[in-house]
């Protein structure tokens, strides 16, 4: 972290405490997280307690929420707004997926097509079409059984999506990207008109 002030450390997640040594303030440093937008920070000197950070991300991932307390002290709230690099998931994401046959059991020749839309969401193109954003708002289906869609990123190689008949849930979805970003695993889980439930693991490699 740098601008007026500089902080310079390496931490894991969930990990033992970190030697954090050079900054002010403190110097050892412990990370945990809370859930999949939230994180706690502990700030140590020589062993004593310094100071509690809560990390916060918004739904739509533009704006990081901390809360720090300290002993002695009024808790201070800082909001960080967003203002470089584009949504990690756009890049990732983007592009010609057809479906790998030789490691799907349905073998439907499936071919999506993903591409940004010019405002920090997708296009989504494939046997149905929307366009919606990371914000969790509901987005309008083309072309499907269900009504909406909403997104959310979960993290950048991650988007979890949730379909909606009638103001019903129907289906979730969780998309993921590997690592060398060529292969796009997608778990889906939903129930039928008739009612019947139905999961099914689909991979698609990038053309």
């Amino acid at each position: 972290m740098s601008g007026e002030s500089r902080l310079d450390f390496t931490a894991n997640w969930s990990g033992p405490e970190s030697s954090a040594t050079g900054n002010l303030g403190f110097n050892q440093i412990g990370l945990r997280r809370i859930g999949k937008r939230e994180a706690e920070v502990k700030e140590k000197k020589d062993g004593a307690a310094v100071a509690t950070i809560r990390e916060k991300i918004s739904n739509d991932g533009n704006e990081l929420t901390t809360t720090t307390t300290a002993a002695g002290k009024a808790d201070q709230i800082t909001v960080w707004t967003r203002s470089g690099g584009a949504k990690v998931a756009n890049d990732l994401f983007a592009g010609e997926w057809t479906q790998d046959l030789s490691k799907t059991r349905l073998r439907q020749g499936l071919v999506l097509k993903i591409e940004p839309d010019g405002s920090g969401g997708i296009r989504f193109l494939g046997d149905f079409s929307y366009t919606a954003r990371f914000d969790g708002k509901q987005y309008d289906l083309k072309n499907s059984r269900n009504d909406t869609v909403t997104l959310e990123l979960v993290d950048p190689h991650t988007v979890d999506a949730i379909y909606r008949r009638d103001n019903q849930v129907t289906q979730k979805d969780t998309w993921v990207i590997s690592a060398d970003g060529q292969q796009m695993t997608l778990s889906t889980a939903g129930s039928l008109e008739t009612g019947q439930r139905v999961t099914e693991k689909l991979l698609f490699k990038k053309q």
